[in-house]
């Protein structure tokens, strides 16, 4: 706690360093208990025309809101798997090893060998690619 009021803004009173963090809660709270509103309001005007399924309550649509985040969230690890910076944390941890083993001074001299022939490497490259997609079509 004691780190959490080293963060306020140098000159910022605590009156209005608390008052931020009320209005947040309330904010919060607010956006549950809206969002639990707009997911009764889909599911009333929707799934009981399309599907002939029955009305629910308010509080059936936060316990619908909940148990699809437990379902499709957790991923069988941690419920926190579909925060965006976990996907990223995935994505990388499962590249290829190899290549996140390599020295980083491997890449020191890349820039340079990017304006000098990098270009030409790649424009090489994308007319070797073109000539094997026609040979491929007209063995076709």
């Amino acid at each position: 706690m004691e780190n959490l009021f080293k963060e306020r803004v140098k000159g910022e009173s605590l009156g209005i360093f608390i008052g931020r963090i009320v209005f947040g809660v309330i904010a919060i709270i607010g956006l549950a208990i809206l969002f639990g509103y707009v997911i009764m309001w889909l599911w009333n005007t929707l799934m009981p025309e399309i599907f002939g399924l029955r009305v629910i309550s308010y509080w059936q649509a936060v316990g619908l809101f909940i148990l699809s985040k437990i379902l499709l969230c957790s991923g069988g690890k941690h419920s926190s798997d579909c925060s965006p910076r976990e996907k990223k944390k995935h994505k990388f941890r499962s590249f290829d090893k190899n290549r996140c083993n390599k020295n980083v001074s491997d890449w020191e001299h890349y820039e340079k060998f990017w304006k000098e022939e990098g270009s030409d490497a790649y424009e090489k490259f994308k007319e070797r690619i073109d000539e094997n997609s026609n040979t491929d079509t007209k063995q076709e």
